[in-house]
């Protein structure tokens, strides 16, 4: 429903820029919002960082599967020499890292999120500045994020993603 919303309202932006006399032509140009994020400097830091962060929970996850394992290792080993009282407790032990562990997961899971959604807003708090720069000082009518706007073909003289990239490097 919100695609659709917003591909009719794109829709009728494009036509009322078609529509303008041939003095007004409206100036369109795209961006590769993600070549941003992937190419520029703050946005290689901030990829950077949520690597470490993900690297990190995930050798945490390792370290306690790891523990999981011995756990379920040394039940398999012992659950005939020990007694009845010992083997539930053991049983125990292993449900509860079991359970500790899909814990961990999605806490891991919704941090790397959080982290995410924080991280790439700041970049595009960063990054809209210098799109709306270049939008007014190349008198473009209209920039569009080139793979979110439910566009299907750009010619690359409209790509102005280097430009972007270029711009938010040094404006450090």
């Amino acid at each position: 429903m919100f695609r659709l919303t917003v591909r009719a309202a794109m829709l009728a932006v494009i036509m009322m820029a078609l529509a303008m006399p041939a003095a007004a032509q409206a100036r369109i140009a795209v961006i590769d919002v993600q070549r941003v994020v992937t190419e520029s400097d703050p946005g290689k830091e901030v990829m950077q960082k949520l690597r470490a962060l993900s690297d990190t929970k995930a050798q945490q996850g390792q370290t306690m599967q790891k523990e999981l394992a011995a756990l379920q290792d040394q039940f398999n080993k012992q659950r005939f020499t020990v007694s009845e009282q010992r083997q539930a407790e053991m049983s125990k032990e292993i449900e509860d890292k079991q359970i500790a562990i899909k814990r961990f997961q999605d806490d891991a899971q919704r941090e790397l999120q959080d982290a995410q959604r924080r991280e790439l807003g700041g970049l595009e708090e960063r990054i809209m500045p210098i799109i709306n720069q270049i939008g007014q000082t190349d008198g473009y009518t209209l920039i569009f994020n080139k793979f979110q706007s439910g566009l299907v073909y750009a010619d690359e003289a409209v790509d102005v993603t280097d430009r972007v990239i270029q711009t938010f490097n040094t404006a450090q």
